[in-house]
């Protein structure tokens, strides 16, 4: 899932390249602020340093792609939304020949709604996802203390999914259910 910290790490590393960049470019322009128009980034000798060494260049220009290319697909990663907008019911008709379309939030919120019903559940979240183009359900838990994991994930699956699965007329609605325990603050007792 994408968080807040990935998009801020993402715009932050994004900022200071461009600053490094801008900074380059007004040096090739004749305004570096840091010495002379005519001062050079690697001065002669360290250019020639590994210049006879035949593994230096390649090896350079090769970890600068792969970095280039991690960077990107970081990027476009980041606008990848794999949510579900809509499902079409299949065995349904609207009347208008268009057939039933159901929200993917929808069913997003009433799963989470009875995932929060079941005897240990604290909070639930649910995302409806797809994987290999059939539709998968994420949920996040937050299990109160005294919850049984066995017993809750059993009456998970027949009770919410079950519903979820025959309510969309799907004929498989894998899910991933991700458990936490619910952290109290500690308070003061008098």
């Amino acid at each position: 899932m994408r968080s807040t910290v990935n998009r801020l790490m993402l715009g932050l590393t994004g900022l200071v390249l461009l600053a490094v960049g801008l900074a380059v470019l007004a040096g090739g322009l004749g305004h570096w602020p840091y010495g002379s128009a005519h001062d050079v980034l690697l001065s002669a000798t360290a250019r020639r340093r590994y210049r006879g060494e035949h593994w230096w260049w390649p090896t350079a220009i090769g970890v600068l792609g792969i970095v280039v290319l991690v960077a990107l697909w970081w990027l476009l990663a980041q606008f990848r939304d794999r949510r579900i907008r809509q499902i079409q019911v299949e065995g349904r008709d609207s009347g208008d020949g268009q057939g039933v379309m159901l929200r993917g939030r929808a069913l997003e919120h009433i799963v989470a709604a009875e995932a929060e019903s079941l005897p240990g559940v604290a909070h639930a979240q649910a995302a409806l996802t797809t994987l290999l183009d059939a539709p998968t359900v994420r949920l996040l838990l937050a299990l109160a203390p005294h919850a049984d994991p066995g017993a809750l994930l059993t009456e998970l699956d027949t009770y919410v999914l079950e519903r979820a699965r025959t309510s969309a007329a799907l004929p498989a609605l894998p899910a991933e259910a991700r458990l936490r325990a619910v952290s109290h603050r500690a308070s003061r007792v008098s």
